[in-house]
């Protein structure tokens, strides 16, 4: 099967035109293998995909993550598939002002899926179902390009740190009862490595975003300082790529290096479904902490966090 290869972004990301998921020899699915690898974040146009479909072809890049259940999870919903929708289990809107949406706000701040998992994310799939005819497009933001452009000082300052991730930490930005005590038992912090590193090519990048909330040895206001300060340096407009969805389109990327985050749009209006699979990471990236701490919000952190929700209804 003959691909090709067009840039989506001068700095990373890529379009793979050419190619069917759902039918891909073995030559044609290492090549877009290695195209991950090297782009950070591939797009597939035109992929009209079951649930099913969507899990055999993630699974080749390895084991999948199961789907945390929370308030916005939908029970008919296989395991492996996390629904990311503004419509309940019965297809309805989901009403303005419900919590459940504004759950799913905490997706418009710069994150990486799973770093609040011992062993976090390699790689998402999201899978566009439903479309709104306007906003609800996703932006992606290389930490990997943000490192290479870092100072030797700031490169050596980071490299050996660990950061601690908290899901419960970020959500909790957002609203402070968006947890129930059951769920947030089921996400304890946990400690990640602050400079991670391509297995495959070996290029660097640093670790952070939303949900990382300490640095290890790390007075707590600095920590967040200096986090909040990585992010800005990776989301600077003149380095995000921002996607505006088709149905079918079937967007692949690297949470080893990457951020991403939605945007908003008419909820009360427009339907937007979106499925993801999440691709398991191999093993923890630091080693084991009994008890990890996390200091309660500040309010110059929730205003960060809330700067970043446009849109939202709380």
């Amino acid at each position: 099967m003959a691909l090709t290869i067009r840039r989506l972004h001068p700095l990373f990301g890529a379009e793979i035109v050419g190619v069917d998921v759902k039918r891909l020899d073995e030559a044609t699915f290492r090549e877009i293998a290695a195209a991950f690898n090297e782009h950070s974040v591939l797009l597939f146009r035109g992929q009209s995909l079951t649930d099913e479909e969507q899990i055999a072809f993630s699974q080749r890049f390895g084991p999948l993550e199961t789907t945390i259940r929370s308030i916005n999870t939908q029970e008919r919903t296989l395991p492996q598939i996390a629904n990311l929708a503004n419509v309940d289990a019965e297809d309805r809107l989901i009403p303005k002002g419900d919590k459940r949406n504004l759950f799913n706000a905490g997706n418009q701040m710069w994150h990486t899926d799973s770093s609040f998992k011992r062993v976090p994310a390699m790689a998402s799939l999201l899978s566009g179902r439903e479309v709104p005819p306007e906003g609800g497009e996703t932006q992606y933001a290389s930490m990997r390009v943000a490192w290479e452009r870092l100072s030797p000082e700031l490169q050596a300052q980071l490299e050996g740190k660990v950061a601690i991730h908290s899901f419960v930490y970020s959500r909790g930005l957002i609203a402070d009862d968006l947890m129930a005590p059951e769920h947030a038992a089921r996400v304890p912090p946990v400690p990640q490595a602050l400079v991670r590193a391509n297995p495959v090519n070996g290029r660097k990048a640093f670790y952070v975003a939303s949900h990382a909330c300490e640095i290890l040895g790390m007075p707590t206001g600095r920590a967040r300082l200096l986090i909040r300060e990585l992010l800005e340096r990776a989301t600077r407009p003149e380095v995000v790529y921002t996607h505006r969805w088709q149905v079918g389109d079937l967007v692949m990327w690297d949470n080893r290096c990457m951020l991403h985050r939605g945007r908003p749009w008419d909820e009360s209006r427009y339907r937007r479904v979106m499925h993801r699979t999440t691709v398991a990471g191999e093993g923890p990236t630091a080693p084991e902490l009994p008890d990890p701490v996390v200091s309660p919000a500040s309010e110059a952190d929730i205003a960060w966090a809330r700067a970043q929700l446009d849109a939202v209804t709380v």
